[in-house]
């Protein structure tokens, strides 16, 4: 039977024991993990905003844009043979198409882009001066087993593709073998690309589709320029005044020049690893999105490419991974403290401890709302003061000593500093946050062996 002398020492043992303190800590650390994932929460829901304001403002502006083509498309009146059940076979016209890609495919682009705001969000988009010149290639009947006497050479078609047609700022006209042709948004059958704008043209008299050609676009858009691989061989320049730009799609340019104002970039691809031929013939080809689909980078990225420009700093981005690192700054802070109520004898009771770790969930609020404003690395500077000062003071309070507040205060700014570090390093984040994890545990680990686990952290209640 438990005496009242036994239960004594018990509950004493209990309210004194270290293991028992850290347990509790632990679970403290745990319990935690609940505000934590409600702040990335709370941060993945301000992304979120700031994407569907940059979507609001690409939505009144004009989206990203892929521009396609041109592509040389002959009708082609095809016999198919069909044999139905009874075995007799029976022979119909088919209307097909012959497609025809540029032999040369030469673009030069000027991009102007620039930063729209909302409120606290902004969204970058341009302004682009495009010019398409090249040459169709020859007509290929020998292979392809095409009869010439079955092309439809009054009906002829050139199609040029762009993502969002509310970009264009003129009406476009196509120049061939010469001569120059409107294009109007596609009134036809035609789904070679997801928005085709279509020039009509008569070769009846010359059967001949090795032809020149050249045209202007004048368009904007935003977040991202880019273009189809459609010629034997594709030469791309730009010029940008940007000086941030991420090259987007399959093909790095052969060349480039960044500065922190432009670039310049020249890519030059030839067909070889192309996913599709040079000419072809098919009743109904689609080289890109299908209809009523948005475009977006992944789309058929063996065939495209080009520039996308980039805000230098997002936020949000290193902002959820300070917040992915909360649980190991709590966590060593903890043991830090738990290091200075032993070596100081003073006891520090487990709802102070709460509330220090809720200090430091707080941090990351305060770096949201900061940041939004000010910018990434002025908040984080403003909030780690703000919570080492916060912390300090508290401490300053309880210990009644200024020596191990500080010294306290000190290891808070080198764990703030480190993390820090790792979320401005890219390449090396992983091998300086272990070296320096290594480095902290190995610190703990020489502390721990000069404590006396057996001496109280507080006197024994009289």
């Amino acid at each position: 039977m438990l005496t009242e002398n036994n239960y004594s020492k018990t509950a004493h043992w209990f309210r004194e024991s270290m293991l028992v303190k850290l347990c509790f800590i632990g679970f403290l650390t745990l319990l935690l993990l609940i505000p934590s994932t409600w702040v990335q929460s709370l941060i993945s829901e301000r992304q979120l905003r700031q994407n569907e304001v940059v979507d609001e403002i690409s939505d009144k502006w004009s989206g990203k844009q892929l521009v396609e083509g041109p592509v040389l498309i002959l009708p082609y009146l095809n016999t198919i043979a069909e044999k139905n059940d009874k075995g007799i076979i029976t022979y119909k016209e088919e209307l097909q198409n012959i497609y025809i890609l540029p032999e040369e495919l030469n673009i030069n682009s000027n991009v102007d882009p620039e930063t729209l705001y909302r409120g606290i969000f902004e969204a970058v988009v341009y302004n682009s001066k495009i010019n398409v010149n090249g040459r169709f290639s020859p007509l290929e009947l020998k292979k392809s087993g095409i009869k010439p006497e079955l092309i439809l050479w009054d009906k002829v078609k050139v199609a040029i593709g762009l993502t969002d047609l509310k970009g264009l700022k003129n009406n476009p006209s196509i120049n061939l073998a010469g001569k120059s042709y409107e294009v109007e948004p596609d009134l036809t059958d035609v789904k070679l690309f997801r928005n085709n704008l279509i020039a009509l043209l008569d070769l009846s008299a010359d059967k001949n589709t090795a032809i020149p050609f050249n045209f202007n676009l004048d368009i904007r858009g935003s977040s991202e320029l880019n273009f189809l691989h459609v010629g034997k061989t594709t030469l791309v320049k730009m010029n940008g005044t940007w000086g941030n730009p991420s090259f987007t799609g399959r093909y790095l340019p052969e060349e480039r020049n960044i500065t922190e104002s432009d670039f310049k970039a020249v890519w030059k691809i030839p067909y070889f690893n192309r996913s599709y031929p040079q000419q072809w013939v098919e009743k109904d080809a689609s080289l890109v999105t299908k209809p009523n689909q948005t475009y977006n980078e992944t789309d058929n990225n063996d065939t495209t490419f080009g520039v996308k420009f980039i805000v230098p700093v997002d936020q949000y981005q290193k902002t959820m991974r300070s917040a992915k690192y909360a649980m190991l700054i709590i966590l060593l802070t903890f043991i830090s403290l738990f290091f200075t109520e032993l070596l100081n004898k003073r006891k520090i009771h487990l709802l102070q401890y709460a509330l220090i770790g809720a200090a430091m969930i707080i941090y990351y609020t305060l770096l949201l709302s900061f940041s939004e404003q000010i910018g990434f690395n002025i908040a984080y500077l403003i909030a780690s003061l703000a919570t080492i000062v916060l912390i300090v003071l508290f401490l300053l309070g309880l210990l009644k000593s200024k020596k191990p507040a500080l010294v306290f205060g000190m290891i808070l700014s080198i764990f703030y500093s480190f993390i820090f570090v790792i979320i401005q390093l890219q390449d090396f984040s992983l091998i300086f946050g272990s070296v320096g994890l290594f480095i902290i545990i190995a610190t703990m680990m020489y502390l721990s062996t000069k404590l006396n686990w057996e001496t109280k952290t507080a006197s024994e209640p009289s």
